[in-house]
């Protein structure tokens, strides 16, 4: 079949053809954005989920949905070793300039713009009067008294108030998204929390989004006690499969093509669910089917292709980012199975003592290759990823 028409998009954070078996989730952020839109009490919302599931994909749908309303929107990507301060001050400049054309009150614009460059000035990692601090092109002098304290957490909580008010103004909200939320520094979650917390007591037309590791909402509990009744949890997982072969066949269809039952069955074992994986084999299947309708003998040709690119691509790459004594520890937690484990038993699969693997499993769960499913136990970030490390020679 011709590969320029081939409709699957294996990629990261690439919104698939065809977004299926997400409608309860869409549904629900419809709920909070109407809710909030009439002024009602909502939390802020956090997916959660492993690698390849379709968390960025949601984030972004979700940004979408926000923009369609006229909100204001803006996104970061967090990273374990950067302040979210001039992150989240580019975000809300970006989600403010969406707003400023319907504002009616020009002034009003121009001084919350101050309160955020005294915000982003206050960044104590930037060198100082460095053209790195003053980057965001942000249009006014900066204020005083408001948001430049040096503590993050007031300055945030201030900051988000004067936005929301900004919004307010126009009958609308702003939307705050964070990827990989999990790498906000202990000291930012702690303060993004707090603020959230203010804006949930003060009905301010303000939420934030994020997408993060299973492991999330343990992140957000241990900086503040209150953060399970401040967060909607959502759990994202893999497809049903009705969802996951409606995923394959309507792009398909849109192109004249359909499949087999049994090439639907062998893409579903394969595939297992997951969004990523579903594209990804999808995309190869597709590519070496002679014509419609592709079957099992083409999905069983495609299959050792698919996987040698996810080998390279989605496994081979994180595999590659851990030390050597990282490695061993991965591939002592995939000889136990595919299950989370307890970390005596990596332990005892090494013959060391658990205390000296702390190193090793601490750099794993900071790099989002492993993460404490429970109190003792590890698991994988990325699906199958067992699998990828017993197939590789020691």
């Amino acid at each position: 079949m011709d590969p320029v028409r081939n409709p699957y998009a294996p990629g990261a954070g690439q919104r698939p053809p065809e977004l299926a078996g997400r409608d309860r989730e869409i549904r629900q952020f419809e709920v909070v954005l109407e809710r909030i839109a009439r002024g009602r009490p909502e939390r802020s919302m956090v997916l959660t989920g492993l690698r390849g599931v379709g968390k960025t994909v949601l984030l972004n749908t979700f940004r979408s949905m926000a923009m369609q309303r006229l909100w204001g929107t803006g996104k970061i990507e967090a990273r374990p070793d950067q302040s979210i301060r001039r992150p989240v001050a580019s975000a809300l400049h970006m989600a403010v300039r969406e707003l400023a054309p319907r504002h009616r009150a020009p002034d009003r614009v121009q001084y919350f713009l101050g309160v955020l460059k005294a915000f982003a000035l206050r960044d104590q990692k930037a060198p100082k009067g460095s053209s790195v601090t003053l980057a965001l092109g942000i249009d006014a002098p900066a204020s005083r008294g408001k948001a430049d304290s040096g503590d993050l957490e007031v300055d945030l909580t201030e900051l988000f108030a004067e936005a929301a008010s900004v919004a307010a103004d126009l009958g609308v909200g702003i939307a705050l998204f964070v990827d990989e939320m999990q790498d906000v520094p202990a000291p930012d979650v702690s303060a993004l929390c707090a603020a959230c917390h203010e804006l949930s007591q003060t009905g301010g037309p303000l939420i934030v989004v994020g997408a993060g590791l299973p492991h999330l909402p343990s992140v957000l509990s241990a900086s503040k006690s209150y953060s399970e009744r401040l967060f909607r949890y959502t759990r994202i997982d893999r497809l049903e499969r009705q969802a996951a072969d409606l995923a394959l066949l309507a792009p398909a269809q849109r192109e004249d093509v359909t499949f087999t039952g049994g090439a639907l069955d062998a893409l579903y074992a394969a595939a297992d669910g997951y969004p990523y994986f579903v594209q990804a084999y999808g995309k190869v299947t597709w590519d070496v089917a002679a014509a419609s309708p592709v079957t099992d003998a083409d999905v069983s040709v495609a299959a050792p292709q698919a996987e040698a690119e996810l080998a390279v691509g989605f496994f081979g790459s994180r595999y590659e980012r851990a030390t050597p004594a990282e490695r061993e520890y991965m591939r002592a937690m995939a000889a136990t199975g595919d299950d989370p484990v307890p970390t005596s038993v990596v332990a005892d699969e090494l013959g060391r003592k658990p205390s000296s693997l702390s190193p090793a499993r601490d750099a794993l769960i900071k790099k989002g290759l492993i993460y404490s499913s429970e109190r003792g136990l590890i698991a994988f970030t990325v699906p199958h990823f067992g699998k990828f490390l017993r197939s590789q020679p020691t």
